[in-house]
């Protein structure tokens, strides 16, 4: 039956042309999904990747029909189960804490930056930079090699 499912796109222009004779809402275990009837055949509700459409909230499945023009619909409660009907997508949570921790970290760095090009101080010269770090440098590995002792 997965061949026969029908996509948003052409559910929206069977809808626009008048042929779309009813709409079911059955309950699974998974949600809500949608069967349509188009004159004696039946046809469910595809997602974007072939597989069976299902919502997860009948509020959101009667907003969407009434968007695409279908006021009426019947509702099929039996095979609905509430304790499936919630699908978790750790895989999606995971990655949107992801990016949502780069953003946090991108507007602190560019603050970082801002604070830096802002900063009246008159700059340092390379050079002098790179001669306090070696003789900072110079002077830890004196204190290494003095607390090390010497070498039996």
């Amino acid at each position: 039956m997965a061949d026969a499912a029908i996509n948003h796109s052409a559910l929206a222009k069977l809808v626009e042309s008048g042929t779309v004779c009813a709409a079911h809402v059955v309950g699974c275990s998974g949600g809500w999904g949608i069967i349509v009837k188009c004159g004696r055949t039946v046809r469910p509700l595809a997602a974007q990747r072939g597989k069976v459409r299902l919502f997860s909230k009948l509020e959101t499945v009667a907003a969407y029909l009434k968007g695409i023009g279908i006021a009426r619909f019947d509702v099929d409660v039996l095979g609905y189960d509430a304790e499936h009907a919630r699908r978790t997508r750790p895989d999606r949570a995971a990655a949107l804490k992801r990016a949502h921790e780069a953003a946090a970290y991108d507007k602190w760095f560019r603050s970082q930056v801002q604070v830096a090009l802002d900063d009246s101080r008159p700059s340092i010269p390379h050079e002098e930079v790179s001669a306090r770090w070696a003789k900072k440098r110079a002077q830890l590995l004196k204190k290494v090699k003095a607390a090390r002792g010497p070498k039996a």
